[in-house]
C-alpha cells in the first residue's frame, strides 16, 4: 500500500511540474466574452453553427446526442480542446462536427469562446440515470464509482479521480477539467476513448493513424495511464457517480475555485 501511495504521489508531482502554472494558463485563456457569447448563441457564418444547438443555452449538454456539459468548465481546458480539434490532435466521434467547426474558428474566436464558456454557471444537474435506464442504457453503480473517485482502485493501478480533479470532480484550480456533474454518456465514452488511446502507439499518434474512438490528447498521457487499468464496470461506475456529484456538501461548502 505504501508503495502504491508513493507512486501515485510521485505521478501527481511530476504532472504538476510538467504542466503550465495556473497564472500562465489563465493569462493564455483570456478572450472577449461578448464575442464568445455571440458565437455560442448564434454561430458564425455558414461553417460555425451556434454552440448552444448541441450544448444547450445553459451549457448543460445533452445525453441524447452525447454532448458534454460545458457549464462550470475550466476556460483553459476549453481552449485546449478547441485548439486540439482544429489541429486534429483530437477527433470528435461524439457529434462528428467539432473538428470542422474548430477549423472554421480563428485562434481569437477560440479564445473568446473559452472565455464565454467560463462564465456559464448553471446549477449542477448531471444526467437522469433513471431515464437512461428506461431508454436501455447500461448504468453503473454510483456507490462503487464513489470509491474509485475518492480512493482509487490500488488493486489494479487506478488512482483516485480527486487527486487531480478535486473534490467530486469540481476541478483543482485551473490545472484539470471539471468532471463532476458531467453527462453520463459523455463521461463513459471519453473514459473508453482514453482506454483505447492507451493501446495506440506513439508512431500511430504522430502519423494520425489511430482509431477514431481513441483519444490521445491528454497531458503527459495521464488519463490514458489511468484508463488502461479501468474495467468496463469501473468506467460505468465512475461515470454514474461523477454525473451525480455536486461541488460541495454541508461538510464541505467551498465553491469550485475556478471562478
Amino acid at each position: 500500500m505504501k508503495r502504491t501511495i508513493s507512486t501515485m504521489g510521485a505521478f501527481a508531482l511530476l504532472a504538476w511540474f510538467a504542466l503550465p502554472t495556473a497564472a500562465a494558463v489563465a493569462e493564455e485563456a483570456l478572450g472577449n466574452v461578448n464575442n464568445g457569447r455571440v458565437i455560442f448563441q448564434m454561430g458564425k457564418g455558414d461553417d460555425v453553427p451556434a454552440c448552444q444547438g448541441c450544448h444547450g443555452i445553459d451549457g448543460n449538454g445533452n445525453d441524447e446526442v452525447g454532448s458534454p456539459r460545458l457549464a462550470y468548465q475550466v476556460d483553459t481546458y476549453i481552449l485546449k480542446q478547441l485548439t486540439d480539434f482544429a489541429q486534429d490532435k483530437r477527433t470528435d466521434f461524439t457529434m462528428y462536427q467539432m473538428n470542422d467547426i474548430s477549423k472554421a474558428l480563428t485562434e481569437q474566436d477560440r479564445r473568446d469562446l473559452a472565455a464565454y464558456v467560463h462564465t456559464l454557471k448553471s446549477p449542477y444537474i448531471g444526467s437522469n440515470l433513471d431515464q437512461l435506464r428506461r431508454d436501455g442504457a447500461e448504468i453503473g453503480d454510483a456507490h462503487e464509482g464513489k470509491m474509485i473517485a475518492e480512493y482509487g482502485a490500488p488493486g489494479h493501478g487506478v488512482p483516485a479521480c480527486k487527486s487531480c480533479h478535486g473534490f467530486h470532480g469540481r476541478s483543482a484550480g485551473r490545472m484539470y477539467p471539471a468532471i463532476g456533474g458531467q453527462n453520463y454518456v459523455y463521461l463513459k465514452s471519453q473514459l473508453e476513448a482514453f482506454r483505447a488511446g492507451a493501446n495506440t502507439s506513439a508512431a500511430d499518434i504522430a502519423s494520425g493513424n489511430k482509431e477514431d474512438n481513441a483519444r490521445t490528447n491528454d497531458y503527459m498521457a495521464q488519463m490514458r495511464a489511468v484508463a488502461k487499468n479501468l474495467t468496463d464496470a469501473d468506467i460505468a461506475n465512475v461515470a454514474a457517480f461523477l454525473t451525480l456529484a455536486r461541488p460541495n456538501t454541508p461538510g464541505n461548502p467551498r465553491s469550485p475555485s475556478h471562478q
